[in-house]
């Protein structure tokens, strides 16, 4: 495996982008765990609607949905880090991806929930 970086932007208002980033990753880690499935066309209905719930949501769910993002998007960084260094050293990872793959849906779900409640 080579290194790799996941860029993400924090806080850009851009609530159906962070997800669309997210779910990207989760595909790489899905890929990892062997589990990877592609895309399904509701990933991009379910950003679209993030984003509109966002946009019309109070300052104070922006700002929580912004720092759970951006939390979300560091852990999942060193995590996809540890999973490529692991890799290189010929170590297996499919398992401790698999969990990683869970956590984020799980977290994706958290980020879903902030903007629509």
């Amino acid at each position: 495996m080579s290194r790799q970086t996941v860029p993400f932007a924090y806080g850009t208002a851009d609530a159906g982008g962070e997800i669309a980033q997210l779910r990207q990753v989760l595909a790489l880690v899905e890929e990892l765990a062997g589990t990877g499935a592609p895309p399904a066309a509701t990933d991009l209905d379910e950003a679209a609607r993030i984003s509109g719930a966002y946009e019309s949501a109070l300052p104070v769910v922006q700002r929580r949905f912004d720092q759970e993002a951006a939390r979300t998007a560091r852990w999942a960084t060193a995590g996809i880090e540890a999973l490529v260094t692991l890799g290189e050293r010929g170590w297996p990872v499919k398992a401790a991806a698999a969990r990683l793959a869970q956590e984020l849906r799980k977290s994706l779900a958290e980020l879903r929930d902030i903007v629509s409640a």
